[in-house]
Parts: structure tokens; sequence; C-alpha cells
């Protein structure tokens, strides 16, 4: 079953078109992959899905709903979450409450609940204290949940982050070059993290990645674009024999 079907979509800034004819229908439970040279229209397609952009063509639609005019947080209501290449935490708040606030559009309490401290907002914060500290645990971050993120190594950053996104309990996971800025150690850590998600959470995830051993160990579909247009697609054998991805990304000493 589909649950993400992008058809003819395009994207123009201007005189620019980022994104040209793209699509996509990745299945419920899959982990697919989205690659291209630098500038080739991958984090803009995210935007579009995410809701950051509005199409200038084509459709986006999530279980078979449109997504069309809908703002991010209507989209993450919808079961979309996401990570930045450039990780995007709040520095001045502890790791636990970079947790929590991830869930303010579900809170169900008013402005004077807030104020008044009502039961209705005791009952929603306890909740969401407890599917912030329960996820921590789960992702291994227990420790550093008072931390600053700041003061945390930067491979921990990342993974803050991906846990910030799954407390929304999304159906769809958007990854965007999660494994930027790690070592290689922490890059093994980060291949392991993505499979033990997507096999304990039975969550779809769609990843754009640089670096072909995690995309190439984590994927089972990869599309890749170069100029905004989708110039291949296939599982990872396939993508590293293909001559125009060699040509347009990886080069002969990456495969």
């Amino acid at each position: 079953m589909a649950l993400l079907e992008i058809k003819g979509l395009t994207q123009r800034f201007g005189g620019l078109q980022a994104v040209s004819d793209f699509n996509v229908c990745i299945e419920e439970g899959s982990l697919v992959g989205l690659i291209g040279p630098n500038g080739a229209g991958k984090t803009t397609i995210f935007n579009l899905t995410s809701g950051f952009y509005q199409p200038s063509e084509g459709t986006i639609s999530l279980g078979g709903k449109n997504t069309a005019g809908k703002k991010p947080h209507q989209v993450t209501a919808m079961g979309v979450a996401r990570t930045f290449q450039n990780i995007r935490l709040w520095h001045d708040m502890s790791v636990l409450d970079n947790i929590r606030i991830a869930q303010h559009y579900r809170l169900g309490y008013s402005l004077w609940d807030c104020f008044a401290r009502t039961k209705t907002y005791d009952k929603a914060e306890r909740k969401i204290e407890s599917i912030a500290r329960d996820l921590l645990e789960a992702m291994d971050l227990s420790g550093y949940a008072d931390e600053l993120p700041n003061n945390l190594p930067y491979g921990l950053q990342r993974r803050v982050e991906i846990a910030r996104a799954m407390s929304i309990q999304p159906k769809l996971l958007l990854l965007d070059e999660p494994a930027a800025g790690l070592n290689s150690s922490d890059v093994e850590g980060l291949i392991k993290l993505v499979q033990w998600i997507h096999r304990e959470f039975d969550i779809t995830i769609w990843m754009i990645e640089h670096q072909m051993k995690v995309v190439m160990t984590l994927c089972s579909e990869i599309k890749v674009i170069d100029f905004g247009a989708t110039i291949a697609e296939g599982g990872p054998e396939e993508i590293q024999a293909n001559p125009k991805v060699i040509k347009a990304y990886l080069g002969d000493e990456n495969i």
C-alpha cells in the first residue's frame, strides 16, 4: 500500500526550475533513498513533502490524502516528521524539553488551561513527558535528559534530533543527510540506529544521504536525481552499476 505518492512534482523559483516532473510511490513500511549531486533538488523535494514549500505543479498525497495548501504543522499532524541536514535543536532547552516541545501540535489544552494549570493541562503535560522519557530511554539518551544539546558530541546531537522527530509518532520519517558531519564510528552507530527504528517502530523512512555506505546498506530502493530530474531508480546494485549515476554522482572510486 502506498503511504506517500508524488506525481508530476515541479518546483520553480523565478526562472530556476529546481525540480522537474518528479514522481515517487513509497510503500508503507519501506526504507527508500534519494540521492544526487549537490544542488540536484533533493532537499527541495523534502521541503515540498513536509509543507515548507507549495509545489508549482504536481500532487503530493499521504495515505491517500492530498497535502496541497497544508502548512508544515498541518503536514506534521498528518504523520510526517523530518530531520535536517544541519542539526536544528533548541540549544537553550534541555534534551528532554527538545523532545517534549515537538509534540506541541497535539497538546489538547487552551491558553487558559495553561495559565490556570487545570486538570486538562496537567494530564496532557504528564502524557507528553511520559512519551518523551520513554523515547529517550529507548534511544539510549536517558542519561542526557537534563543536558543542553550544545554540551553533547555531534553524533549524540543527531540522535536527539531523530528522537525529537520520532516523538510525534510519525507514519513517515524524512531523514535529510543524517550522516552529515559524523565520523566513521558515529556513521556505524547511525546505520544501526536507523535499522533499529525501522524494525522496532515499523515506520516508513525516506532518506537523503551523500555517504554511499549508508544508503547502500539501509535502502532497498533508491531514486537518483540530477538537475531536478530523475535519472535512475532501483535497488542498490542497479544504482551502483548505472552509467548515468556513475557519471553524475558516484564516480568510479565510490563503487
